[in-house]
Formats: C-alpha cells, structure tokens, sequence
C-alpha cells in the first residue's frame, strides 16, 4: 500500500522510517508524525458519529448512548471534543427516552396524556425509532 499524505495533516512531505512488526512506518516531515499502513482496528461508521452526538445535543448523558447505540462512551466523549459540541445548559428539565418500532409509536402518541407537557423529539435508530421527552423536573 502507498501512502500519499500524512494522516495527521495531510502534508505530503513524508518519508520513510523503518519497519515495524512487518509494516512500513513513515514520518511525516512537516509535523514529526510517525505511523505504520495497514492500521488495525476499527472505524465506527458516520452514521453512529451523528446519532450520539445528536442524543448528547438531546441531553442524554455518555452512559446512556453508550446503552443505547452499543458504543463506548469513551468514543462519544472523544467525538465530542473532537468536534467541540457544546449543549445548551437548562437545569428546568430532564430527559426521558424510550425505543419504539412503528407500530408502539403509533399507539403512543394515539394517547391524549402522552401528548401533553414538554417537548418531544422522535429520532430515527435502526429500524427502530428513539423518542426522547423533556419533563420539567417535579419540585
């Protein structure tokens, strides 16, 4: 495999800098990066990326989309940095969240009481959907 740029900033000032484990390593000359091809590990698809960080912008807590979505919270907080997401602060509500598929959806919202109080966000996830309610906290 060629390497072109660096992956850390894209310069394509790199040179090579022996092997390692049976892979090439590479320096980058402008920023001192070093890195091997053939990189093992995973790459958590976008799709992912959105949705936590959509729930994080929901106020659910690291935890929870961790609970949610199957992703470490370590991930999600490194995306959220990574992308410096800032939420909203209000201390006057709290959210819930429930998984629905289509069918629980509709029966939901065909009640009068679960219409009322704050707002509502349905999200798609999977095949499921995510409702996420806000609830002001009872004193």
């Amino acid at each position: 495999m060629k390497i072109n740029s660096c992956p850390n900033c894209s310069s394509e000032s790199i040179i090579k800098s022996g092997i390692i484990k049976d892979r090439q390593r590479y320096k980058c000359k402008s920023c001192g990066y070093n890195f091997t091809v053939n990189k093992l590990g995973k790459k958590i698809d976008d799709y992912y990326v959105n949705k936590a960080l959509q729930l994080y912008l929901e106020g659910l807590t690291y935890r929870e989309i961790e609970r949610i979505l199957g992703i470490s919270h370590v991930s999600i907080m490194n995306w959220v940095k990574k992308y410096n997401i800032k939420r909203p602060y209000t201390g006057d509500y709290h959210p819930t969240y429930k998984i629905f598929n289509g069918d629980e959806l509709s029966k939901y919202f065909q009640k009068t009481q679960n219409l009322s109080g704050a707002g509502v966000l349905i999200t798609e996830l999977g095949d499921k959907f995510m409702m996420i309610k806000w609830e002001r906290f009872k004193d």
